[in-house]
């Protein structure tokens, strides 16, 4: 890696819109959902949600980009006007699919989703869609003044920034979707959060993944089906390699860094096996708070979605005294580099984050294929974090521009190892 980390990068702007007043939320009816990811594990789980609480919650909108057949039947069940799939093969596949009596108007692409996202019959957006696509349709729902329940966490990785500053514009709320931020929005006290010069340290728990004791030297042989195989958490492929790499908690102090305004040196990570604590925060008395509860997303959704009320959910309790002992370990950054480039990145500059969250896409779908090793992923992000000279990214067009041309030279880095 030819850039060095400095001790501290420069501390950002807290994020104005990131959870301030919700009055744009209704108070005399239901609150309108449009789910983008809906057949995703998110989104599965913020439906879920919903169905416990049906006087609360109308699903105004889905989305889902290749599961068309659990999209009908999602679609079937709520009847929503509006759904939207990723290609006209697919819209016409769902109609195919959808009861007779029963026509809502399906949108198509990246257009179509932002659509979603923006329609001014959506009170509340559970954005979802897993990667670098899930961009477009945040930064519409945040240009349309929603209320955001961002579980897309990529989209902060791109382009923190310019969602920022949308969203002090527009007047938009950004709800931390992801267990980790969530428990934090929770510790720090929710509405209009604490003075945060009381914080010394926010930190980010992760369970260490399926290879969190395995040797260094049996890393360079593990498959994907291995990777794919998460302790804890069930997740999709991609989100689950990332926390097989540490790379989602790489991402992940990213993101806690630009909801908050805080420098990295300020994000801290620990490896907590149990899952049970979902991060904590470390004041300047000595105090620590941390939010426990089961592993399972619906608590983190349900925060979200009923914000600023607490909704009760049918999920498992954390049985302490079953439960016997919970344990803590620095994780092994010498073994699994991700977390360190992640690091790195967002000290480097804007660019460099974009730069890391593409090459790490299109690594972990070339192992996902058989096409490089499980090691292959961080050696290939760091090729590509040396090659870029840093570039201004000001918008979302130069973001996916470098997006794309990240992802072509990864696949030629590994065309080339192989």
């Amino acid at each position: 890696m030819t850039q060095s980390c400095p001790r501290a990068c420069p501390p950002e702007a807290a994020p104005s819109g990131y959870i301030t007043s919700l009055s744009v939320l209704p108070a005399d009816r239901p609150r309108r959902l449009a789910v983008l990811g809906a057949t995703g594990s998110i989104g599965v789980s913020a439906l879920r949600v919903a169905a416990e609480h049906p006087d609360r919650y109308i699903v105004a909108a889905l989305a889902g980009a290749t599961n068309v057949a659990l999209l009908a039947e999602q679609a079937a069940a709520l009847r929503p006007p509006v759904l939207a799939v990723l290609t006209e093969e697919r819209a016409q596949a769902l109609r195919a699919l959808l009861p007779a009596g029963y026509a809502p108007d399906i949108l198509v692409g990246p257009a179509g989703y932002a659509a979603v996202a923006g329609a001014a019959d959506v009170d509340v957006v559970v954005s979802a869609i897993v990667g670098a696509a899930g961009l477009a349709p945040t930064l519409a729902a945040v240009a349309a003044g929603k209320v955001v329940a961002l579980a897309n966490k990529e989209s902060l990785v791109l382009a923190g920034d310019l969602i920022r500053e949308m969203a002090r514009t527009s007047g938009a709320v950004i709800l931390p979707v992801d267990s980790e931020h969530n428990a934090l929005f929770q510790a720090l006290g929710g509405p209009g959060l604490p003075d945060l010069s009381l914080v010394e340290k926010l930190v980010l728990t992760a369970s260490g993944g399926p290879f969190r004791s395995r040797p260094r030297h049996e890393l360079d042989r593990v498959t994907p089906a291995m990777a794919l195989a998460h302790p804890t958490w069930a997740m999709g492929p991609k989100i689950s390699v990332d926390s097989a790499t540490l790379m989602n908690k790489g991402l992940e102090v990213i993101e806690a860094c630009r909801l908050y305004g805080l420098p990295v040196s300020m994000v801290d990570v620990v490896v907590h096996p149990q899952s049970i604590v979902h991060s904590l925060a470390q004041l300047h008395d000595g105090s620590l708070l941390a939010h426990l509860g089961p592993a399972d997303m619906r608590v983190a959704i349900a925060y979200c979605l009923g914000y600023p009320e607490r909704l009760p959910l049918s999920v498992s309790r954390v049985d302490l005294v079953t439960l016997g002992s919970l344990t803590f370990e620095a994780p092994r950054e010498k073994d699994f580099p991700c977390l360190g480039l992640a690091r790195r990145a967002l000290c480097a500059g804007p660019s460099h984050t974009v730069v890391l969250n593409a090459a790490n896409e299109a690594a972990v779908a070339l192992f996902l294929e058989g096409g490089l090793p499980f090691m292959g992923i961080p050696a290939a992000i760091e090729a590509a974090l040396c090659a870029h000279p840093g570039e201004a990214v000001p918008d979302a067009d130069a973001v996916m521009d470098l997006d794309a041309r990240v992802r072509r030279d990864t696949k030629d880095w590994a065309r080339k190892r192989a």
